[in-house]
């Protein structure tokens, strides 16, 4: 690639602001193109600006001098141009899209004003404006009930409770984190999450948002039961942000497909973090994205051997209370019949470890409490070599392992 190629990076979250810093590292010149009033920003840290830790300057990305501020409207393939809502145009040689992902907002009755608007009180927790929004509206004892339990919503229950809110936390299956965590580590979760008041219900689908005046004031469960609220956070997920995509003609499944070079249908389109979907995988984690910005940074700038083959990622998480508490989980943490279990649990301290092992691999693990292991259990996963012979592995739950 030429010095002089003109390449656009619509996009400016952490893998949109990892790739231009890249190439422009590389010596590449880049315009980014983001659409959000506020500074770059780490997304992954919001709850931590929620609970009142960091302020929003403390989350802030470093961002290139490139950055453009406008909210694109369309892609003309043909003429190789975006179009801004402003009425500009912005060239390309090579296009990246890096547009992240929107929140689920789940089909609940009420929901949405007359005008599709979020009724006053009921909060998205999805971007800066979000968190804002959310943190101006929390005071202590104020009644919040959050609707999903995955990782994000834990991490919102956890920030309003360390605000003094009233907090509820409602989770359709039947525990808390069933995508990252098995039932043991659920449950010590639960049990941190009660220590700072959050009242946490499973088995529970939220029917209804119950609305005066335009506001919040409760919300109905499917089996009629009612929660007062004066602020719903949706915490339900997010989905790949592929409007302009498939608007463009691009092939778009559950994100927009790209090949090993993160090339879309159109070889001079490419598609980076949260939005995109590799040999048959939506990531939607942090790692994954920068992973993909830095392979595409190297590609772009001419390094033709670079290729991304997909990402083996490990899910961190720190509640902070009256104590800390991390856990870690990674691969597979439900064993098939046939694997072999290690785990190690400690009910007194509160800490679990579990590894799984398949035909002498470490193909997943847990760990909640001390996470001194975490590094050495993480590379032998990531390797997936097999594991040395003479019993290593509760060698490498009861010691730090080098890591």
């Amino acid at each position: 690639m030429t010095s002089n190629t003109r390449v656009v990076v619509i996009g400016a979250g952490l893998a949109g602001v990892r790739l231009a810093r890249r190439l422009g590292e590389l010596g590449t010149p880049v315009t980014l193109v983001g659409e959000e009033e506020h500074r770059p920003y780490n997304r992954v840290l919001l709850a931590e600006v929620l609970a009142g830790r960091y302020t929003p300057d403390v989350i802030a990305l470093p961002a290139p001098a490139a950055l453009t501020r406008a909210r694109v409207t369309g892609i003309d393939r043909g003429a190789r141009t975006v179009a801004c809502a402003d009425g500009s145009k912005i060239a390309y040689d090579t296009l990246v899209l890096a547009t992240g992902s929107n929140p689920v907002l789940p089909p609940l009755r009420g929901l949405f004003t007359a005008d599709h608007e979020l009724p006053k009180g009921v909060h998205a927790f999805r971007t800066m404006d979000d968190c804002l929004g959310l943190s101006e509206a929390v005071r202590p004892g104020v009644k919040a009930v959050v609707i999903g339990g995955g990782l994000l919503g834990v991490s919102a229950a956890r920030a309003l409770a360390q605000r003094g809110a009233q907090v509820i936390l409602a989770q359709q299956s039947e525990r808390l984190m069933e995508r990252q965590l098995d039932p043991s580590a659920s449950k010590l979760v639960r049990r941190h999450l009660g220590d700072l008041g959050v009242e946490v219900h499973t088995d529970l689908r939220v029917r209804d948002v119950r609305c005066v005046g335009g506001a919040v004031r409760s919300v109905e469960m499917a089996d009629g039961y009612t929660l007062d609220a004066e602020i719903v956070v949706l915490a339900c997920g997010v989905h790949p942000r592929v409007g302009l995509a498939q608007t463009a003609g691009l092939d778009v499944r559950k994100g927009i497909v790209v090949d090993d070079e993160l090339r879309t249908s159109d070889p001079h389109i490419h598609a980076v973090g949260d939005c995109t979907q590799h040999d048959g995988t939506v990531y939607g984690l942090a790692t994954p994205a920068l992973e993909q910005a830095d392979v595409l940074a190297e590609l772009l700038a001419g390094r033709a051997n670079a290729r991304y083959t997909g990402t083996r990622s490990l899910t961190r998480l720190t509640l902070t209370g009256q104590t800390a508490f991390d856990l870690a989980a990674f691969g597979e943490t439900e064993a098939l019949p046939g694997d072999d279990v290690v785990q190690l649990a400690d009910a007194t301290r509160g800490t679990y470890r579990k590894v799984v092992v398949r035909d002498d691999r470490l193909v997943g693990g847990v760990l909640v409490g001390e996470l001194g292991t975490v590094g050495a259990l993480a590379r032998a996963w990531e390797g997936a070599e097999p594991l040395p012979a003479g019993g290593p592995l509760l060698h490498l739950l009861t010691n730090d392992g080098g890591s």
